[in-house]
């Protein structure tokens, strides 16, 4: 039996967190088509879009969301309170940007989450980052008629995501080396 169990020890996880603009604008990219063909898409441009707050486990390739209609210190505490009730007695280890939201002097931080802020304007040492872009890119080239039709559309995606592809988007080699060497568990 485990230390850490005989102990009764909480399990400690290290998540990354971050938020990403989703709106009605149509996703845009490259399409494959013949030779000499340009490829016709309607493309809308409407102003409307929801905040999609989430973390993501890079080891486990677990990944937890909430949509908010802005980015701010209160959706961001919201966000945190019912991620720490989703934790259960896991104590976290969060990865974060230095966003004004995030280091709002009145954040309450949960017991259970441990903010590890990144250095200024490195988002590439977020795992996160690496998540939308292939969570957007299910929906390329696809128009919705509302705001509700979208986020429908982004749960859908989310549900369908497996952890093995959630470890494959944001398991970078430097940080799953990192948590191997500090023994950090794999969540259950």
């Amino acid at each position: 039996m485990a230390l850490q169990s005989m102990l009764n020890l909480p399990t400690i996880r290290y998540l990354v967190q971050d938020e990403s603009r989703i709106g009605c604008k149509t996703e845009t990219g490259r399409g494959i088509t013949a030779k000499g063909v340009k490829p016709i898409a309607k493309v809308d441009w409407p102003r409307e879009a929801f905040w999609l707050y989430g973390v993501v486990d890079p080891v486990s390739g677990w990944h937890w969301s909430q949509t908010h209609p802005h980015l701010n210190q209160t959706h961001f505490q919201q966000f945190l309170d019912d991620l720490s009730r989703a934790l259960g007695d896991s104590v976290v280890v969060m990865q974060l940007d230095r966003a004004p939201a995030h280091r709002a002097k009145a954040i309450q931080w949960p017991e259970n989450i441990i903010p590890l802020f990144q250095p200024p304007h490195c988002p590439e040492l977020n795992p996160i980052e690496r998540f939308w872009p292939h969570l957007k890119a299910t929906w390329k080239g696809e128009n919705f008629p509302s705001l509700n039709a979208l986020q429908q559309r982004v749960e859908e995606e989310l549900a369908r995501l497996t952890p093995e592809q959630v470890q494959s988007i944001t398991g970078y080699d430097f940080i799953l080396d990192a948590l191997l060497q500090a023994k950090f568990q794999k969540a259950a």
